[in-house]
């Protein structure tokens, strides 16, 4: 355990911080298991809308250094080319 304040407070820090990633990277992986189901289940309106949340989630977590920008871009893709894929017209 530190004994030096600067320390205590860099661990309360982390902490913050960690419980914030952890919530937002939670958030991530409920937006696309929905999305994931709506696909599976072939409704597109909720699919589409999903879509669209995720790819907000996903850049937002990005900007808030949570996971990095390429990471952010490479899953909106992969979620968009599996969408295009189950309801191309």
């Amino acid at each position: 355990m530190a004994n030096i304040k600067s320390a205590k407070k860099r661990i309360s820090v982390i902490n913050t911080k960690t419980n914030r990633n952890k919530r937002i990277k939670t958030r991530l992986k409920d937006v696309i298991k929905d999305f994931d189901a709506a696909v599976t289940a072939g409704e597109k309106d909720e699919a589409k809308t999903l879509l669209t949340k995720a790819e907000k989630k996903l850049d937002q977590a990005a900007a808030k250094g949570t996971i990095h920008k390429n990471t952010a871009a490479r899953k909106i893709s992969r979620l968009s080319v599996r969408f295009n894929k189950a309801f191309k017209a």
